[in-house]
């Protein structure tokens, strides 16, 4: 199964993102043929305020980020794993930052809302506090494409194991990973997690990250981007360059099932209490 990772410079002007994330996807198909695409975490709309991010969400099935998705997968009879939109949420003052999932029919077939926060400070003193404009998920979703089953995750869902070993559990053979990971988190922590969830459940981790800048609150920010592809021996097997565009690799069931031969894990687990 070939899959490709789009990487984007989204900002808080929704019809520019999506107008980017399409022409991605067009050039990804026409020049890699993939049977998978995956974009980056809130590809939507990155940054404004939380004002902003609930006025840029929209319902589940009837919003131009959803619909764009669903035509992309048809016209090109692809597999699309929609990264992360804002969703509206009925009801709710919050917005969902969730990853809708399409197959070659244009039919959504797996939906998951992102279950771990990104509240956090950063090195340099900066905070983030995701919970204040996001409601946070509180299921484990998979779906199958092609065979293989795909785990879903978000971004700070990566520094959760226990999640990733809950998609293991359900027969994740590969983990998708859409991601807005920050410059000074990524630059020494993005691909030795990616890594070490590969390696932990033995299976492919494919992060799809935003790069560059972007405005929040009035100050710029830096995402890391370096979206990859790692296998589950822990091999990275593409990576992405700077700037916004693609990468594309190949995804080989035979050998997740060689690897969990090699190194049983799943038979070894304990039960602990």
């Amino acid at each position: 199964m070939k899959v490709a990772l789009i990487q984007m410079n989204s900002g808080a002007d929704k019809p520019a993102n999506i107008a980017a994330a399409r022409a991605l996807i067009e050039q990804a198909a026409r020049e890699e043929r993939p049977d998978w695409i995956c974009l980056p975490e809130v590809f939507d709309f990155m940054g404004g305020s939380r004002e902003q991010k609930r006025a840029a969400a929209e319902e589940a099935g009837e919003g131009p980020a959803w619909t764009m998705l669903r035509d992309m997968a048809k016209t090109h009879g692809v597999f699309i794993h929609g990264g992360s939109i804002l969703e509206r949420i009925p009801g709710e003052e919050r917005v969902g930052n969730t990853t809708f999932a399409f197959n070659r029919a244009g039919e959504e077939i797996a939906r998951y809302r992102k279950i771990h926060m990104f509240d956090i400070t950063a090195p340099d003193g900066r905070e983030y506090n995701e919970s204040a404009s996001m409601k946070p998920g509180d299921a484990v979703a998979t779906y199958e494409c092609e065979g293989v089953i795909v785990g879903c995750s978000i971004c700070y869902d990566l520094r959760f194991p226990d999640l990733f070993q809950a998609l293991m559990d359900r027969g994740a053979q590969m983990i998708a990973l859409p991601a807005a990971f920050t410059l000074q988190t990524g630059k020494d922590h993005w691909e030795v997690l990616l890594r070490a969830r590969a390696i932990e459940t033995e299976t492919y981790v494919c992060a799809a990250g935003q790069t560059g800048l972007h405005m929040q609150g009035g100050e710029s920010r830096a995402t890391w981007g370096h979206s990859m592809v790692v296998d589950p021996w822990g091999h990275v097997t593409a990576r992405a360059s700077d700037g916004a565009g693609y990468v594309a690799a190949r995804i080989d069931p035979a050998r997740v099932a060689k690897v969990r031969a090699m190194i049983p894990v799943a038979r070894h687990k304990v039960k602990l209490t």
